[in-house]
């Protein structure tokens, strides 16, 4: 089973040389820390910044250069920043190569509801709207189930949707999963997780083929 480190290291091998990458809160705010060191690539946060690099040491931070979700980071050679409008035009003109995620819950179809739980006070969607809209390729970094156990993995999202018929693929504590237009299809699963375990971790459709290999990180 993995922690959120190693769901953030399993996604960086979806990173390719040569991408524009945006990163959501959470989890997929990791995944800049374990990139190869040997391929270039440009992540973007919308709060305006193009060259985003990892998390500070401490005692290095500077309190000018965060991300949009608040956090300190720091910025590589050649990094560029500009306004909301810019930022936002690279979202919704698909300049951005791969979106990474997190969520609440997504569904068997690629629905993915990550930004309100009823009865709780929320801002807004915020950029997730404008990513999920936009972006070809996204990947959702999450836990497979809730802290009750319930999966949140889904035949059909409970909560408001965030954004429809959109994930293409879902990196949680037990499993890789590609979501395709007939359910969720196992790719690999984490190191010591059985295929048994991350179905019953599943609600949605689970499709397997063949043996299931365990995740490499």
């Amino acid at each position: 089973m993995l922690d959120k480190e190693g769901i953030a290291k399993r996604i960086a091998k979806e990173v390719k040389d040569g991408y524009y990458v945006n990163l959501g809160i959470g989890i997929p705010t990791l995944v800049a820390n374990f990139v190869r060191d040997d391929i270039e690539v440009e992540f973007q946060s919308e709060n305006g910044i193009l060259g985003m690099g990892p998390f500070p040491l401490e005692g290095e931070e500077d309190a000018d250069l965060i991300n949009a979700g608040k956090q300190t980071i720091t910025a590589l050679p050649g990094a560029s920043f500009f306004d909301s409008a810019m930022s936002f035009g690279m979202i919704r003109g698909q300049h951005v190569d791969l979106t990474i995620l997190g969520a609440m819950e997504v569904a068997e179809n690629g629905d993915i509801a990550n930004w309100k739980i009823p009865g709780k006070m929320v801002k807004g969607m915020g950029g997730a709207m404008d990513l999920v809209a936009s972006a070809e390729n996204i990947i959702v970094a999450m836990m497979h189930t809730n802290k009750a156990g319930d999966s949140k993995l889904l035949k059909k999202c409970s909560l408001p949707l965030t954004g429809v018929a959109c994930v293409t693929k879902i990196v949680t504590n037990l499993a890789v999963i590609e979501v395709t237009k007939d359910g969720f299809k196992l790719l690999e699963r984490a190191p010591g997780v059985s295929v048994e375990e991350i179905q019953k971790a599943t609600e949605g459709k689970l499709l397997l083929e063949g043996d299931i290999p365990e995740m490499q990180l």
